[in-house]
């Protein structure tokens, strides 16, 4: 839903491959990315047959996975500012890509003449903006020591995708430089490389309209996710938190006949009832209350982009002495 050229990126890119893998390998070679043919022959359409299709079914999954995943900018951006990003990307990793051959054969003397074909710098360039503008959510954590995020799988994808040729490290790494000049503010690299209006226009009303899908009516919206991604996960945990908040209550009793409940709600008053009467009168005076924590608003901003309102936003962090990790887990569970 609102992404038809992450669709049509994920769709038709694959259906090609998989076709010249099964039934017209005959003609795979002139979608081979063949940089001596490039540089000896001029054969300067092989930048652009060889850098669309991957020829390899391994690199096909997993571009298409990451695609997928990746569908979140096109959803935040729009699809036109989303479309300069792949353009840019792209044609600045071709440069790259043949400035890195140049340097590897005249450091190490070796001699590269073709290299993985497929969407793959466009891919690999993309990382820039999901590490520097996806909030990090724990999830989980393995032996105690080593946490597993919402960016968890996405990170092994594009490891697994590095380690599935041998010179596809030139590709990832002409991505990532591609993709930090694109997004750098000092380049201005943006404002040359972008789709223009016309050509946005023409691509909305002839492919948009075979690409785009609707939105589920057919799922009652659960949680404050702000995208249908988001709450059919918040759907899939549901059960799973009132299991837990079960065993969570069942402590708190077995602790209260104890004598040794922690007052949780005095540390952490609940942000849905914080204008409830029994907690205005029981608050206590002005003059004992601390002053409030200098709270980040790119952290601010970070949670309002994934549903919740400014002011839970600034309660939670404010509560979790400014820890992002601790205020989203905060909201959710309360």
């Amino acid at each position: 839903d609102k992404a038809p050229l992450s669709k049509s990126l994920l769709l038709v890119p694959s259906a090609i491959s998989i076709l010249l893998t099964l039934l017209f390998q005959h003609y795979q070679k002139f979608f081979a990315y063949n940089l001596q043919a490039v540089k000896e022959d001029f054969q300067v359409w092989r930048l652009v047959c060889g850098r669309t299709i991957c020829l390899d079914l391994k690199d096909t999954f997993c571009s298409s996975l990451l695609i997928y995943n990746f569908r979140i900018f096109e959803r935040r951006y729009g699809s036109r500012k989303f479309s300069s990003f792949l353009l840019g990307a792209w044609m600045l990793s071709a440069l790259v890509d043949l400035l890195l051959v140049e340097i590897t054969q005249y450091v190490f003397g070796i001699t590269i003449n073709s290299l993985p074909s497929g969407f793959l710098g466009p891919v690999f360039a993309l990382f820039v903006p999901f590490y520097s503008s996806i909030p990090r959510v724990q999830v989980t954590q393995v032996l105690g020591h080593f946490s597993i995020t919402n960016k968890s799988l996405v990170y092994i994808l594009g490891l697994q995708l590095l380690t599935s040729g041998s010179y596809i490290w030139i590709l990832a790494l002409s991505g990532l430089i591609s993709g930090i000049c694109y997004n750098s503010s000092i380049l201005k690299v943006h404002r040359i490389l972008c789709v223009p209006r016309w050509v946005a226009k023409i691509f909305s009303w002839t492919l948009e309209p075979v690409f785009s899908s609707a939105e589920p009516t057919n799922e009652v919206r659960v949680g404050m996710g702000a995208t249908v991604d988001i709450q059919r996960q918040q759907r899939m945990e549901l059960l799973d938190r009132q299991i837990m908040m079960s065993q969570v209550a069942q402590m708190r009793r077995q602790r209260q006949q104890q004598g040794g409940m922690i007052n949780w709600n005095r540390l952490f008053p609940p942000l849905r009832h914080r204008h409830n009467a029994n907690y205005q009168d029981h608050r206590p005076s002005e003059q004992g209350i601390p002053p409030p924590t200098e709270v980040s608003e790119e952290q601010v901003a970070r949670l309002m982009e994934m549903g919740f309102s400014r002011g839970d936003a600034l309660e939670a962090l404010r509560a979790s002495n400014n820890d992002l990790n601790v205020a989203t887990n905060f909201l959710l569970q309360h």
